[in-house]
Protein backbone atom coordinates (compact mmCIF):
# COMPACT_ATOMS: atom_id res chain seq x y z
CA UNK A 1 0.00 0.00 0.00
CA UNK A 2 1.33 3.46 -0.92
CA UNK A 3 4.54 4.09 -2.88
CA UNK A 4 6.01 1.06 -4.66
CA UNK A 5 8.97 2.33 -6.68
CA UNK A 6 10.41 5.10 -8.84
CA UNK A 7 11.03 4.39 -12.53
CA UNK A 8 13.58 6.35 -14.55
CA UNK A 9 13.10 6.61 -18.32
CA UNK A 10 14.96 4.77 -21.05
CA UNK A 11 15.80 6.75 -24.18
CA UNK A 12 14.45 5.10 -27.33
CA UNK A 13 15.25 6.18 -30.89
CA UNK A 14 12.17 6.06 -33.10
CA UNK A 15 13.98 7.11 -36.27
CA UNK A 16 14.86 10.79 -36.33
CA UNK A 17 13.69 11.58 -32.83
CA UNK A 18 13.89 10.01 -29.39
CA UNK A 19 11.36 9.35 -26.66
CA UNK A 20 11.56 8.58 -22.96
CA UNK A 21 10.02 5.17 -22.28
CA UNK A 22 8.72 4.44 -18.78
CA UNK A 23 6.52 1.38 -19.41
CA UNK A 24 6.94 -1.51 -19.81
CA UNK A 25 9.61 -1.66 -17.10
CA UNK A 26 11.49 -4.75 -15.93
CA UNK A 27 9.98 -4.65 -12.44
CA UNK A 28 6.67 -3.06 -13.45
CA UNK A 29 5.25 -4.43 -16.68
CA UNK A 30 1.85 -2.80 -16.26
CA UNK A 31 -0.02 -0.28 -14.12
CA UNK A 32 -3.68 -1.23 -14.04
CA UNK A 33 -4.52 -1.78 -17.72
CA UNK A 34 -1.66 0.48 -18.94
CA UNK A 35 1.25 -1.36 -20.56
CA UNK A 36 3.13 1.33 -22.50
CA UNK A 37 4.09 4.92 -21.68
CA UNK A 38 6.23 7.12 -23.95
CA UNK A 39 7.08 10.79 -23.40
CA UNK A 40 7.96 12.45 -26.71
CA UNK A 41 9.94 15.68 -26.59
CA UNK A 42 9.90 18.52 -26.23
CA UNK A 43 11.55 17.95 -29.62
CA UNK A 44 12.87 20.73 -31.86
CA UNK A 45 12.71 19.97 -35.60
CA UNK A 46 14.39 21.95 -38.35
CA UNK A 47 12.58 22.71 -41.60
CA UNK A 48 12.24 19.50 -43.61
CA UNK A 49 12.39 17.27 -40.53
CA UNK A 50 9.73 15.87 -38.23
CA UNK A 51 7.77 12.82 -37.14
CA UNK A 52 7.46 10.27 -39.91
CA UNK A 53 6.32 6.92 -38.49
CA UNK A 54 5.54 4.52 -41.34
CA UNK A 55 2.51 2.19 -41.26
CA UNK A 56 2.70 -0.49 -38.56
CA UNK A 57 0.21 -2.87 -36.92
CA UNK A 58 -1.34 -3.35 -33.46
CA UNK A 59 -3.58 -5.99 -31.88
CA UNK A 60 -5.55 -6.44 -28.63
CA UNK A 61 -4.83 -2.94 -27.25
CA UNK A 62 -5.85 0.71 -27.52
CA UNK A 63 -3.44 3.56 -28.21
CA UNK A 64 -3.96 6.98 -26.59
CA UNK A 65 -2.14 10.00 -28.04
CA UNK A 66 -2.11 13.36 -26.24
CA UNK A 67 -0.11 16.42 -27.32
CA UNK A 68 1.11 19.42 -25.35
CA UNK A 69 2.58 21.09 -28.44
CA UNK A 70 2.64 20.47 -32.18
CA UNK A 71 0.46 18.49 -34.56
CA UNK A 72 0.42 14.87 -35.77
CA UNK A 73 -1.45 13.42 -38.74
CA UNK A 74 -3.06 10.06 -37.94
CA UNK A 75 -4.11 7.70 -40.74
CA UNK A 76 -5.28 4.10 -40.33
CA UNK A 77 -6.68 1.07 -42.12
CA UNK A 78 -10.25 2.05 -41.21
CA UNK A 79 -9.89 5.12 -43.42
CA UNK A 80 -9.41 7.60 -40.57
CA UNK A 81 -7.60 10.84 -41.43
CA UNK A 82 -7.25 12.93 -38.30
CA UNK A 83 -5.06 15.85 -37.24
CA UNK A 84 -4.17 15.68 -33.54
CA UNK A 85 -3.80 19.05 -31.82
CA UNK A 86 -2.74 19.91 -28.26
CA UNK A 87 -5.32 18.88 -25.67
CA UNK A 88 -7.12 16.41 -27.96
CA UNK A 89 -7.45 12.72 -27.14
CA UNK A 90 -6.82 10.35 -30.03
CA UNK A 91 -8.03 6.84 -29.14
CA UNK A 92 -7.36 4.00 -31.57
CA UNK A 93 -8.71 0.60 -30.58
CA UNK A 94 -6.72 -2.12 -32.32
CA UNK A 95 -8.91 -5.03 -31.25
CA UNK A 96 -8.50 -7.86 -33.77
CA UNK A 97 -5.99 -5.80 -35.75
CA UNK A 98 -5.35 -2.36 -37.21
CA UNK A 99 -2.59 -0.59 -39.13
CA UNK A 100 -1.77 3.10 -38.77
CA UNK A 101 0.84 5.74 -39.55
CA UNK A 102 1.84 8.90 -37.71
CA UNK A 103 3.31 11.64 -39.84
CA UNK A 104 3.25 15.41 -40.27
CA UNK A 105 1.70 17.56 -42.96
CA UNK A 106 4.07 19.25 -45.42
CA UNK A 107 2.84 22.60 -44.11
CA UNK A 108 4.20 21.71 -40.65
CA UNK A 109 7.44 20.12 -41.84
CA UNK A 110 8.34 23.05 -44.09
CA UNK A 111 9.20 25.29 -41.10
CA UNK A 112 11.06 24.77 -37.81
CA UNK A 113 8.61 23.39 -35.24
CA UNK A 114 8.24 21.59 -31.90
CA UNK A 115 6.52 18.38 -30.90
CA UNK A 116 5.71 17.42 -27.33
CA UNK A 117 3.31 14.83 -26.01
CA UNK A 118 2.55 11.46 -24.47
CA UNK A 119 1.62 8.23 -26.17
CA UNK A 120 0.21 5.40 -24.09
CA UNK A 121 -1.22 1.95 -24.73
CA UNK A 122 -3.68 0.16 -22.55
CA UNK A 123 -4.43 -3.51 -22.83
CA UNK A 124 -8.00 -4.57 -23.56
CA UNK A 125 -9.84 -6.97 -21.26
CA UNK A 126 -9.97 -10.49 -22.67
CA UNK A 127 -13.63 -10.05 -23.60
CA UNK A 128 -12.67 -7.10 -25.87
CA UNK A 129 -9.28 -8.19 -27.23
CA UNK A 130 -10.73 -9.37 -30.54
CA UNK A 131 -13.38 -6.68 -30.91
CA UNK A 132 -13.59 -4.97 -34.32
CA UNK A 133 -11.00 -2.17 -34.58
CA UNK A 134 -12.33 1.33 -33.97
CA UNK A 135 -11.16 4.92 -33.97
CA UNK A 136 -12.30 7.78 -31.73
CA UNK A 137 -11.16 11.39 -31.64
CA UNK A 138 -12.12 13.86 -28.90
CA UNK A 139 -11.25 17.55 -29.38
CA UNK A 140 -9.77 19.44 -26.46
CA UNK A 141 -13.06 21.26 -25.84
CA UNK A 142 -14.75 17.91 -25.00
CA UNK A 143 -12.32 17.04 -22.21
CA UNK A 144 -13.61 18.09 -18.76
CA UNK A 145 -11.53 20.39 -16.57
CA UNK A 146 -12.01 20.85 -12.84
CA UNK A 147 -10.27 23.09 -10.31
CA UNK A 148 -9.28 21.43 -7.03
CA UNK A 149 -7.93 23.84 -4.40
CA UNK A 150 -6.61 26.05 -7.18
CA UNK A 151 -5.06 23.16 -9.17
CA UNK A 152 -6.30 22.75 -12.75
CA UNK A 153 -7.04 19.08 -13.50
CA UNK A 154 -8.08 17.63 -16.87
CA UNK A 155 -9.79 14.24 -16.61
CA UNK A 156 -8.73 12.67 -19.88
CA UNK A 157 -10.20 9.20 -19.30
CA UNK A 158 -12.37 7.71 -16.56
CA UNK A 159 -13.83 9.51 -13.56
CA UNK A 160 -12.16 11.65 -10.89
CA UNK A 161 -12.96 14.65 -8.71
CA UNK A 162 -16.67 14.41 -9.51
CA UNK A 163 -16.34 14.64 -13.29
CA UNK A 164 -16.40 12.00 -16.00
CA UNK A 165 -14.55 12.02 -19.32
CA UNK A 166 -16.48 11.18 -22.50
CA UNK A 167 -13.54 9.14 -23.83
CA UNK A 168 -14.42 5.48 -24.37
CA UNK A 169 -13.02 2.97 -21.87
CA UNK A 170 -13.22 -0.82 -21.75
CA UNK A 171 -12.21 -1.48 -18.15
CA UNK A 172 -11.86 0.60 -14.97
CA UNK A 173 -9.32 3.16 -16.14
CA UNK A 174 -8.07 6.59 -15.10
CA UNK A 175 -5.88 9.07 -16.98
CA UNK A 176 -5.61 12.67 -15.89
CA UNK A 177 -3.32 15.65 -16.26
CA UNK A 178 -2.80 18.43 -13.72
CA UNK A 179 -0.82 21.67 -13.58
CA UNK A 180 0.37 22.83 -10.16
CA UNK A 181 1.70 26.31 -9.53
CA UNK A 182 4.37 27.11 -6.96
CA UNK A 183 3.49 25.81 -3.50
CA UNK A 184 0.25 24.08 -4.49
CA UNK A 185 -0.82 20.57 -3.52
CA UNK A 186 -3.33 18.02 -4.80
CA UNK A 187 -4.92 15.05 -3.07
CA UNK A 188 -4.93 12.03 -5.38
CA UNK A 189 -8.14 10.10 -6.08
CA UNK A 190 -8.41 6.49 -4.93
CA UNK A 191 -6.96 4.15 -7.58
CA UNK A 192 -6.14 0.47 -7.07
CA UNK A 193 -2.94 0.67 -9.15
CA UNK A 194 -1.54 4.00 -10.29
CA UNK A 195 1.53 5.72 -11.70
CA UNK A 196 2.40 9.40 -11.34
CA UNK A 197 4.65 10.93 -14.01
CA UNK A 198 6.31 14.35 -13.87
CA UNK A 199 6.22 15.94 -17.33
CA UNK A 200 7.85 19.15 -16.13
CA UNK A 201 8.96 20.57 -12.77
CA UNK A 202 9.14 18.36 -9.69
CA UNK A 203 6.81 17.24 -6.91
CA UNK A 204 6.79 15.50 -3.57
CA UNK A 205 4.46 12.58 -2.90
CA UNK A 206 3.79 12.31 0.82
CA UNK A 207 7.15 14.12 1.24
CA UNK A 208 9.04 11.74 -1.09
CA UNK A 209 10.59 13.72 -4.01
CA UNK A 210 9.86 12.88 -7.64
CA UNK A 211 11.95 14.58 -10.33
CA UNK A 212 11.08 15.59 -13.87
CA UNK A 213 10.83 12.60 -16.26
CA UNK A 214 10.46 10.13 -13.39
CA UNK A 215 7.46 7.89 -12.71
CA UNK A 216 6.31 6.73 -9.29
CA UNK A 217 4.12 3.65 -9.05
CA UNK A 218 1.48 3.56 -6.33
CA UNK A 219 -0.91 1.05 -4.82
CA UNK A 220 -4.26 2.04 -3.29
CA UNK A 221 -3.24 5.70 -3.43
CA UNK A 222 -6.25 7.01 -1.50
CA UNK A 223 -5.43 10.00 0.75
CA UNK A 224 -1.99 10.53 -0.82
CA UNK A 225 -1.02 14.13 -1.57
CA UNK A 226 1.36 15.59 -4.15
CA UNK A 227 2.85 19.03 -3.53
CA UNK A 228 5.27 21.47 -5.12
CA UNK A 229 7.94 23.67 -3.60
CA UNK A 230 8.00 27.45 -3.78
CA UNK A 231 9.64 27.70 -7.21
CA UNK A 232 9.10 30.08 -10.15
CA UNK A 233 8.02 27.41 -12.63
CA UNK A 234 4.79 25.44 -12.71
CA UNK A 235 4.70 21.62 -12.59
CA UNK A 236 2.78 19.38 -14.97
CA UNK A 237 1.96 15.79 -14.01
CA UNK A 238 0.13 12.86 -15.58
CA UNK A 239 -1.61 10.20 -13.50
CA UNK A 240 -2.64 6.83 -14.95
CA UNK A 241 -4.06 3.69 -13.42
CA UNK A 242 -7.04 1.45 -12.85
CA UNK A 243 -7.83 -2.16 -12.10
CA UNK A 244 -5.29 -4.76 -13.23
CA UNK A 245 -6.33 -7.02 -16.11
CA UNK A 246 -3.99 -9.94 -15.47
CA UNK A 247 -0.86 -10.98 -17.33
CA UNK A 248 -0.23 -9.68 -20.83
CA UNK A 249 2.46 -10.63 -23.33
CA UNK A 250 4.10 -8.06 -25.55
CA UNK A 251 6.13 -8.25 -28.73
CA UNK A 252 6.91 -5.10 -30.70
CA UNK A 253 3.52 -3.41 -31.30
CA UNK A 254 1.48 -6.46 -30.32
CA UNK A 255 -0.09 -7.04 -26.89
CA UNK A 256 -2.23 -10.03 -25.95
CA UNK A 257 -3.24 -12.31 -23.10
CA UNK A 258 -2.21 -15.25 -25.35
CA UNK A 259 1.32 -15.96 -26.59
CA UNK A 260 -0.01 -17.81 -29.63
CA UNK A 261 -1.91 -14.67 -30.67
CA UNK A 262 1.38 -12.78 -30.89
CA UNK A 263 2.77 -15.49 -33.17
CA UNK A 264 -0.30 -15.25 -35.38
CA UNK A 265 0.08 -11.45 -35.58
CA UNK A 266 3.73 -11.83 -36.59
CA UNK A 267 2.75 -14.18 -39.41
CA UNK A 268 -0.10 -11.93 -40.52
CA UNK A 269 2.15 -8.86 -40.73
CA UNK A 270 4.96 -10.76 -42.44
CA UNK A 271 2.54 -12.16 -45.02
CA UNK A 272 0.76 -8.80 -45.54
CA UNK A 273 -2.61 -9.95 -44.23
CA UNK A 274 -3.23 -6.77 -42.19
CA UNK A 275 -5.32 -4.13 -43.96
CA UNK A 276 -3.31 -1.25 -45.40
CA UNK A 277 -3.49 2.37 -44.27
CA UNK A 278 -5.80 4.35 -46.55
CA UNK A 279 -3.75 6.93 -48.44
CA UNK A 280 -0.47 5.55 -47.07
CA UNK A 281 -0.26 2.12 -48.69
CA UNK A 282 3.31 2.04 -50.01
CA UNK A 283 5.63 2.07 -47.00
CA UNK A 284 5.63 -0.10 -43.88
CA UNK A 285 7.79 -0.98 -40.86
CA UNK A 286 9.04 -4.59 -41.04
CA UNK A 287 8.99 -6.93 -38.08
CA UNK A 288 12.02 -6.36 -35.84
CA UNK A 289 15.17 -8.21 -36.93
CA UNK A 290 13.73 -8.82 -40.39
CA UNK A 291 14.90 -7.13 -43.61
CA UNK A 292 13.09 -4.00 -44.73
Amino acid sequence: MGILQIIKPQEKDLGGFSVRRLLPYAKQRMVGPWIFFDHMGPAEFSAGEGINVRPHPHINLATVTYLFEGEILHRDSLGSYQLIHPGDINLMVAGSGITHSERERDAIRSSPHRQHGLQLWHALPESHEEMPPAFFHYPSTDIPTVEIAGVIVRVLMGEAYGVSSPVATFSKTIYLEATLQSGQSLKLPHIQEAALYVVSGEVSVDDKPLQQYQMMTLENCSNMTISTEQTPQSTRIALIGGEPLGERYIFWNFVSSRKERLEQAKRDWREERFAKVHGDETEFIPLPNEPA
